[in-house]
Parts: structure tokens; C-alpha cells; sequence
């Protein structure tokens, strides 16, 4: 009997809704009892609609009932609970719970497991334990189950409470039934799953392109890991072949300066071999006329006058036949020709180096190892559109950027101070403390030593660099009418209203435009880079190097063509690189 009465109080206290032992009993009016987490949570789902249901029979109550607790039935399922012979469950498996990534049952507490599928009508998600109702009550058979999702308050209306079942093509978006009647009324609407179906077909394609775009990029990603590896190969080789000549001319370069040192020794000896030799002949010429020089004076001095008269023949006679030479020496004689030589030799060795780096660097930074393509299509611009060197939108960033508005400037020797020895094509002005043969001319700066170039620039973007060395230099560019004779302000770069520059020293920078000056503390550079935008009205001056730094940008409004110019100070020159 005991055993009898514990199964029919087992199966008389379970949950109708959960068919596990009740937790929490309450009863409600029509006298059935539940879990009050299952009833709670089975009338939160029918808050939107309204009406209440009993569901084990189906009472019906327009407002919502308050279960109450029945102690009574407490402490009978605890009883029973507790008399249960077999050995409590072992815990499930982690991993049986919801992680972060995964959608909780809604129905249990503390430590929620993961769903395994989600309710459309109840618009809940439930675990395998709590999904059991909705297979064994007929009351959920016509619930629709899917897959678990996240966010189940997506598939209610937020007007009419209502689930969403149509597609409204008009707005693009999903509707409920209720807002077809207003909202939506006339619009072009079809099933949910009829656009699923036209969806589906899309994200079909979608996939496809997807699944090729996947393929060409594997492609690509191959094709660069061998470029890379290519890459590596290539830049190792160079670097060992480079060690290699630059050795090989540094073995030179050392051979020349023995052979240099050499011939300046065995000059050294020869001279000091000859210059040995006269001083020994002189030496022993002086000796002899000393001698004769004391015969002389003894002869003077005797009393005898028939050996007076007998030696004065003889010795007068010697004397007069041998004829002492002259030794001259060159006072201009000194090996500084050697010293002038090799620094000539070092200064044109500084120049080839410099050019030919130029263009090996200019060559090897317009080789891009990759690019980006934009697939995007783009506005096609009609060739009256496109002018030569037309303005940028935005003021270019990298080297690469600034050399598509290069432009090659030379100088005009008609403008060069007299004293500015112009080279290297007429791209290269040093200030000289000897006067060139220039012819004269109207427009040649006659007091200060300066020079500008021939091109006129006017009416786009242009880009240039220079070199300069020594104490200062100053790089400008003026109107064509700024004065040329004189030492005022008016004739300087710089220092009037029809010009701009910027003087550059080894530790500052000094803007220039009408006599108004501003210190600038930057890095040294000795490779300035200019570019102007004509149009409108910014001349940048910047430190070359990959990304270009900015020094000085001038702001002006540029009313006729300008002409790039320089100011050279002694022991100074400024070079126009070839770009």
C-alpha cells in the first residue's frame, strides 16, 4: 500500500506543463496546479493577446487569474521528493549548458540550459526538458518550433502585439496581418515564405559570388606568398651583389689613393733628391770662393810687389774663368694641385652618386610590389574634363603622390648673379669668388646673388626638388616683374610682395614674404621638395622622404605666372634634382 499510495502521488503531482515534479505549487481558479515558474511563464507569452487560458482545460479567463500557493501541496511534493528511493540525477555536462554564444532555455532557472529549439507562438526558446509539453499536449500541437534563435521579440509587431507572417515589398520589411489593414493597406504584400523562397534564390547567387570571390582570393593570397618568397629572394641577392660592388669600389677607390700617395712620394723624393744635390754643389762652390776670397785678401796684404803682381794673374784669371750656375726655384711649386684634383674627383663622385641614386630610387618606387583594385564602378570623366597637371582635391601625402605633378625647371643664366656659376645643364648655381663671363642684360640681378629658372608656371599643380649644401640657401619663387638691380628689399627673394621663400640653414628654417619672418625648428634636410598649386593659391615647402613632411605652406592669391628662383650664399649651392 505504501508504495501503491507514493506512485499515485507522484503521478498526481506533476507539472501538466513541465511533467516533472511540481516546483513551487500553485493552484489557480479552475483548481489545476502547476509550477509557478511554467504558469508564470505560459501566460507571459499570452500577455500580447489578452485572454488567459487554463492549459490542462482549457478554462478561459479575460483577466489575468493570481495563482496562489497551496502549502498543503508544497510539502507533499517535497515529501514525496525526498521518499524518491533511486539516487538523485548526476549533473549534466557543461557543455549541456547555454554559453555566451548560445540561446538560453527561458523556462529554467539558475544556470539556464541550451535550447534546442524556439517557439513562434509562444515566442519562447525552450531546452530538450521543457520542450517535451509542446510534443505531448495538444494544446502546442499547432505551435510552430524552428531551430533555436536569439531575439524572438523580433518576430512581434511593435504596433498591434502580433506575430509577423507577411512581407510588405513596398516599405521592405515584415508586417503582421493587422497592419495590412491601415498601415500597409494597397501595398504590393506576399507570404513570408513566398519572399523567403525569392530571398532564398538571391542568397543563393549571393553565395555563389561568395564562394568564387573565396577562390579567386585563395588564388591571390597564393600568388603573393609566392611573390613575397620571390621578393625575399630578390632583395637578398641585390643586398649580396650591392656588398659586392660597393666593395669592389671601395677597393678601388683605396688602390686610387695608394697610387695617389705614391706619386705624391716619389715626387717628393725626386725633388728633395735634386734640391740635395744643388745644395751640396753650392755648398762646395761657396767653400772654393771662400778659399779664393782669403787668397785674395792675403794677396792683398803682402809687401812683396813682384809676387803681388806674379799671382794676381793666376788667381784673378780662375776666378773669372769659372762661371758659377744659377739655381731657380719655382715659388708656385706645390702639390696642391693633387689636393684640388681629388676634390674635384670627390665632388663629381658626389654627384654621380646622388644622381644615379635618385633614379635608381625613383625607379625602384614607381615598381609597386602590389595594389589594391577598387571594384567599385566610377563616375567616367570626359576627356575636356581632364587637364594637364590639374589640382588635386587634396594636398598629396606620399612622395609617390607628389611626383605625378613633377616638372623640369633650368636655370636662366640671363638672370644669374655674376658671381653664381652655373653647371650640370644649368640645374646646379654655387656662389664663386671669381665673375663668370656673362653677358649683360636687362634682367640679371646685378648686387645680390641670386638667379631664377626659365619656365613660367602658372595655371595647375607643379612639383620640384632641391639639393643645397653648405652655411644657407634660400628657395623661393617670384612674380617676373620683381626688381633686379640693387641691394633693397624690393630685388630679395622673400622680401617684397612679389615673391615667397624659404631660407634654409643646418638648424632652422625661415619662411619669407614681404619682410615677415618666422622661425621654424625642424630636423635638417637637405633635399627640399616645393610644390605649388597655382590655382589655388598654396606654395608648400616639405622635408623629401617617403611620407613627406611638411615645413612651410604659404596662402596666397597667385595673379600671374611665377617663376621658381634661389638666393646662394658663399660656399653654398643648390642643385634642381631630376625627377
Amino acid at each position: 500500500w505504501t508504495e501503491l499510495s507514493l506512485a499515485m502521488s507522484m503521478e498526481q503531482h506533476d507539472c501538466p506543463l513541465c511533467r516533472e515534479y511540481l516546483r513551487d505549487p500553485v493552484s489557480i481558479p479552475c483548481g489545476h496546479t502547476f509550477c509557478s515558474v511554467c504558469i508564470k511563464t505560459y501566460w507571459d507569452h499570452a500577455d500580447h493577446t489578452g485572454t488567459y487560458s487554463c492549459p490542462h482545460c482549457k478554462v478561459t479567463y479575460n483577466k489575468r487569474p493570481a495563482p496562489r500557493r497551496s502549502q498543503t501541496l508544497t510539502r507533499t511534493s517535497e515529501r514525496v521528493r525526498t521518499s524518491e528511493p533511486s539516487p538523485p540525477a548526476p549533473p549534466a555536462p557543461d557543455y549541456n549548458y547555454a554559453g555566451p554564444q548560445d540561446v538560453p532555455c527561458d523556462i529554467c532557472t539558475g544556470r539556464k540550459y541550451k535550447a534546442v529549439k524556439s517557439c513562434l507562438m509562444c515566442l519562447a526558446s525552450y531546452c530538450e526538458r521543457h520542450l517535451k509539453a509542446h510534443f505531448e499536449n495538444t494544446t502546442f500541437k499547432r505551435h510552430k518550433l524552428v531551430d533555436e534563435i536569439g531575439h524572438l521579440d523580433r518576430q512581434i509587431c511593435p504596433q498591434h502585439q502580433k506575430g509577423l507572417e507577411l512581407y510588405c515589398r513596398t516599405d521592405q520589411m515584415c508586417i503582421c496581418v493587422l497592419c495590412t489593414v491601415k498601415e500597409h493597406k494597397g501595398h504590393d504584400m506576399v507570404s513570408a515564405e513566398t519572399e523567403r523562397v525569392e530571398k532564398q534564390n538571391l542568397l543563393s547567387t549571393t553565395q555563389a559570388e561568395i564562394q568564387q570571390r573565396i577562390q579567386d582570393r585563395v588564388k591571390q593570397m597564393e600568388e603573393l606568398k609566392h611573390a613575397v618568397d620571390a621578393l625575399k629572394t630578390s632583395a637578398q641577392r641585390a643586398l649580396a651583389e650591392s656588398e659586392k660592388l660597393f666593395g669592389d669600389m671601395l677597393r678601388s677607390i683605396e688602390r686610387m689613393q695608394a697610387e695617389m700617395s705614391k706619386l705624391i712620394s716619389s715626387n717628393k723624393r725626386a725633388a728633395l733628391t735634386q734640391a740635395e744635390g744643388h745644395l751640396e754643389r753650392l755648398e762646395q762652390e761657396v767653400a772654393d770662393l771662400k778659399k779664393r776670397d782669403s787668397e785674395l785678401t792675403h794677396l792683398s796684404r803682402t809687401e812683396d810687389h813682384i809676387h803681388f803682381i806674379q799671382s794676381f794673374h793666376t788667381l784673378c784669371e780662375q776666378t773669372e774663368a769659372e762661371e758659377l750656375p744659377n739655381v731657380t726655384v719655382n715659388p708656385y711649386f706645390s702639390f696642391g694641385a693633387v689636393t684640388k684634383t681629388v676634390s674635384e674627383m670627390k665632388v663629381h663622385l658626389n654627384e654621380f652618386t646622388n644622381e644615379e641614386m635618385v633614379k635608381v630610387t625613383k625607379t625602384v618606387n614607381k615598381m609597386p610590389f602590389c595594389q589594391l583594385e577598387n571594384r567599385k564602378k566610377r563616375r567616367t570623366m570626359k576627356s575636356n574634363e581632364i587637364g594637364l597637371n590639374s589640382a588635386p582635391s587634396l594636398q598629396p601625402r606620399q612622395r609617390g603622390e607628389f611626383l605625378k605633378y613633377a616638372c623640369q625647371l633650368t636655370l636662366d643664366p640671363n638672370t644669374a648673379y655674376r658671381q653664381l656659376y652655373l653647371s650640370r645643364g644649368n640645374r646646379k648655381a654655387a656662389l664663386k669668388r671669381d665673375t663668370q663671363p656673362y653677358t649683360d642684360h636687362s634682367q640679371r640681378f646685378d648686387c645680390l646673388p641670386q638667379v631664377l629658372c626659365k619656365e613660367p608656371l602658372s595655371g595647375g599643380c607643379y612639383y620640384w626638388e632641391v639639393e643645397w649644401s653648405g652655411e644657407g640657401a634660400s628657395i623661393g619663387v617670384a612674380y617676373k616683374g620683381m626688381k633686379r638691380s640693387g641691394y633693397g628689399d624690393s630685388c630679395r627673394i622673400g622680401y617684397n610682395k612679389k615673391s615667397w621663400s624659404l631660407f634654409c640653414s643646418d638648424s632652422s628654417y625661415s619662411p619669407r614674404h614681404d619682410k615677415d619672418p618666422v622661425e621654424i625648428s625642424a630636423p635638417y634636410c637637405s633635399r627640399i621638395g616645393v610644390f605649388l598649386d597655382h590655382s589655388a593659391g598654396t606654395l608648400s615647402f616639405y622635408s623629401v622622404s617617403d611620407t613627406m613632411s611638411l615645413i612651410h605652406r604659404f596662402k596666397a592669391t597667385f595673379n600671374e605666372p611665377i617663376y621658381a628662383g634661389f638666393w646662394v650664399w658663399y660656399e653654398s649651392a643648390v642643385t634642381i634634382c631630376q625627377l
